[in-house]
């Protein structure tokens, strides 16, 4: 078929490889968002998925707004069969929708119906699923809702952060948007219909989603850490200022401490919560870099009895 592929960030960039390496599909065109600023001097960079199509002579499209009529135009113009989309970053209006014959399949980081909307990683980690995956549907004018193509399976394991298995998901989740394609040419796959049950919502994660409620359990302490990191990274705050947390862990055998309240041993930052203690292991103060927590510590000298949090 002829494709035209829709993404933007790097997680985005195993599936464009996984169809430009298939020889069996023609990768026409991307689309993609607009450069944007970045680094300390803000000047404008491509996406990732963007330098990935240039470094491999395919056309990039950046429209601002996937309705501008240059755009539609252009993407009529080229007449794809089908548009696979990871991570594209912009709603996708009908008048676009109805242009590839096969219409815009995306791939979805869950196991739908099951988490729903743009932060399915992060939510399945801070729930505490054991299980996730991706899924390859065709997009509705629905949030995710559109009848499913396949799913691929992936275990949770106990110390990922939203990080490691976004990335373990991104190379599992090419291959199924690959076979995808492939079943789609052939006739061989059929879209079913979600089912009614199990939606779950994952919208956006925002910084105060990220703030840390020492009055929750360890174990939701923990998991908001991993689901947080690297973006937009778990924090509280100590004497005013604020502190990312990077890695934690919990340390089941510690009960002595009331929650917020700071132990500083030799080697190790013990935090209390509402359940038992958890032990900080990487932190970043405010316009610092990141530091292991016992340097933190010893370098700010916490008291006995200090807290974190307001």
């Amino acid at each position: 078929m002829k494709l035209v592929f829709a993404g933007t960030p790097e997680v985005a960039v195993p599936a464009l490889d996984a169809l430009i390496s298939s020889g069996r599909h023609e990768v026409a065109a991307v689309v993609t968002r607009p450069d944007a600023p970045a680094g300390r001097g803000r000047r404008l960079v491509a996406s990732p998925v963007a330098e990935r199509a240039m470094e491999a002579g395919i056309e990039v499209l950046r429209p601002l707004k996937p309705r501008e009529p240059e755009f539609l135009e252009r993407l009529k113009e080229i007449g794809p069969d089908c548009c696979p989309v990871v991570a594209y970053g912009a709603l996708l209006p009908r008048v676009a929708l109805d242009v590839p014959v096969h219409g815009w399949v995306n791939l979805h980081f869950s196991l739908l119906p099951a988490w729903r909307g743009a932060a399915p990683v992060q939510h399945s980690i801070m729930a505490g699923d054991e299980i996730t995956g991706a899924s390859t549907f065709l997009i509705e004018e629905g949030l995710d809702s559109g009848p499913v193509y396949g799913t691929v399976t992936e275990e949770i394991r106990p110390t990922d952060t939203s990080g490691d298995l976004l990335t373990r998901l991104a190379f599992a989740g090419s291959g199924l948007l690959a076979a995808t394609m492939d079943g789609i040419e052939d006739g061989t796959l059929k879209a079913v219909p979600q089912p009614a049950e199990g939606i779950t919502l994952a919208p956006k994660i925002t910084v105060e989603d990220a703030k840390i409620e020492w009055s929750t359990p360890a174990m939701r302490v923990d998991r908001v850490v991993r689901g947080c990191t690297p973006a937009p990274g778990a924090w509280t705050t100590f004497r005013g200022e604020r502190l990312k947390l990077i890695h934690v862990t919990p340390v089941p055998d510690r009960t002595d401490l009331a929650p917020a309240e700071v132990a500083v041993g030799k080697n190790s930052v013990h935090v209390g919560t509402g359940s038992y203690a958890v032990e900080l292991l990487w932190v970043q103060a405010q316009g610092k870099k990141p530091m292991r927590a016992a340097d933190w510590a010893r370098g700010v000298r916490i008291g006995a009895g200090e807290t974190l949090g307001a």
